[in-house]
């Protein structure tokens, strides 16, 4: 369990590859395009917690997670003789439905390259925005793979899912905006996947709230970023079992990495039934769907794993795009 008063401050400054400049540049380039998401409180949720709760609901957001603003800040930052190569990118579904659809609003063609386990919901997803979907493997060296074939034999750009600076930059947005309602926060509790929203998270923190303490939040067999951090380097993981499938990837990616190491207080690992509590929770009580990938910061604080010993949190749901008939059987099996 972690207490607020335990945690110790960063230090270091910000990687010369990405800083605030570039999340403010982000937020100008994003304005008219994804939506300003709501921060909702949960008074029941702070009772559990022992603080107040503060949910910024990305799951709400274009595409139905935060995704939408890095992919479409990589977009808006390509040259016109890039546009006219056309994009790719390999991604479990959220960043590939993203990147989807802010290449058609750019008028801008996209290959995205998903896992043969990819939920139906993310392929529609991605094929109702226009882009070509083509499968590879399970893993994401699999499909990174398969991507980097396509950018090597048919010439479009790559627009990886979080190890690049716009993308980090684009991802900050989400913070910075949250900190326009909820200024100081204590603590920011954000998913970790391949580490871009939590990196660009660490970054606009340390920035405009230093005294905020940002957490990753992990599901215990895909904890990258833990590992990572406990040897000082990017480490690969064996290939994890987790419902939450947006934050499977083997290795965190190197810019979130040393954002992260710099920048985040510390992560904390949650199981698999303490995900499906917080879908039912969130959608039984706060009537917000969220994807398990999303939900493992509501997690964190129903498990005990986090308290806020009387303290502000700033929770992000990451994304909203869950299977039908998973939310079916989660809710099935009972209300936590």
């Amino acid at each position: 369990m972690i207490n607020l008063h335990d945690l110790d401050g960063g230090e270091g400054s910000s990687s010369g590859a990405v800083d605030l400049a570039a999340v403010v540049d982000a937020r100008r380039r994003l304005a008219n395009d994804v939506h300003r998401t709501p921060l909702l409180t949960s008074r029941q949720l702070g009772a559990i917690a022992g603080g107040c709760v503060l949910l910024k609901c990305e799951n709400l957001q274009r595409t139905g997670s935060f995704k939408a603003r890095g992919a479409l800040n990589a977009v808006r930052s390509l040259s016109a003789a890039e546009r006219a190569r056309g994009v790719t990118t390999y991604s479990s579904g959220n960043h590939g439905q993203a990147l989807a659809w802010a290449a058609a609003l750019e008028g801008v063609r996209a290959v995205i390259f998903m896992p043969t386990t990819a939920p139906r919901t993310k392929v529609d997803a991605a094929r109702g925005y226009g882009a070509e979907v083509r499968f590879a493997g399970t893993t994401s060296p699999e499909r990174k793979a398969a991507a980097e074939h396509a950018v090597a034999t048919e010439g479009f750009v790559m627009v990886p899912p979080f190890d690049d600076p716009r993308i980090v930059a684009g991802q900050g947005t989400c913070l910075l905006e949250a900190l326009d309602e909820a200024p100081a926060p204590d603590v920011v509790l954000v998913p970790v996947g391949g580490g871009g929203l939590c990196a660009g998270s660490a970054l606009v923190a340390a920035a405009s709230s230093p005294a905020t303490r940002v957490l990753g939040i992990e599901p215990r067999d895909a904890n990258a970023m833990t590992r990572a951090l406990e040897a000082g380097q990017v480490v690969t993981i064996p290939p994890p079992r987790t419902i939450a499938d947006g934050l499977m990837p083997l290795a965190v990616g190197a810019l979130p990495f040393a954002l992260a190491r710099r920048h985040v207080a510390g992560t904390v690992l949650v199981d698999d039934d303490e995900i499906r509590a917080a879908v039912a929770f969130l959608a039984t009580r706060a009537k917000l769907v969220v994807e398990p990938s999303g939900a493992v910061g509501v997690a964190a604080l129903m498990s005990g794993r986090v308290r806020l010993d009387g303290k502000t949190a700033i929770v992000v749901l990451s994304g909203g795009n869950v299977a039908p008939a998973f939310l079916a059987e989660v809710l099935a099996s009972g209300t936590p």
